[in-house]
């Protein structure tokens, strides 16, 4: 029986995905947890359009993604730490502290899209690269000072 997947489904496809699937697996499982819906003409059609509308949203969410990753490439974020011998911090300076930063200059953003590896622990000049869009990252320039 050919089903169209409407949720991602592990091991079987993702949303939107036209797959063969044994009738009891459909009838039993599927089709009463609303995770497909039977793969007629009709359902067709409103699939193709759903993936027309989803591509024109993800092309109009990449372009604004784009817009803001070129406004936070000119963007310097200062933030001061209390500062110890050879330039140690006394804790650091985390993602949160860092999206928190961002959301006083303007662009809210949320602390998992902030991909710093490790948190800083020094002060210095870093980049930080922000990550708005699957396919859009912008970088951000972080400079720790230390705390008077």
């Amino acid at each position: 029986m050919e089903v169209i997947l409407r949720e991602d489904v592990p091991k079987l496809g993702t949303r939107g995905d036209l797959v063969t699937v044994k009738e009891g697996y459909a009838r039993n499982y599927l089709l009463p947890r609303k995770l497909a819906m039977p793969a007629t003409v009709g359902n067709r059609k409103q699939l193709e359009e759903m993936k027309a509308a989803t591509a024109r949203r993800l092309a109009k969410e990449k372009s604004s993604a784009e817009a803001v990753a070129a406004q936070m490439a000119e963007l310097t974020l200062t933030l001061s730490a209390k500062a110890g011998e050879a330039d140690r911090l006394f804790g650091s300076v985390t993602a949160m502290d860092i999206a928190e930063a961002l959301a006083a200059k303007g662009f809210p953003v949320d602390k998992r899209r902030v991909e710093l590896g490790q948190p800083i622990k020094t002060l210095g000049e870093y980049e930080v690269p922000i990550r708005l869009h699957p396919e859009v990252t912008a970088t951000v320039k972080v400079t720790v000072v230390p705390e008077e």
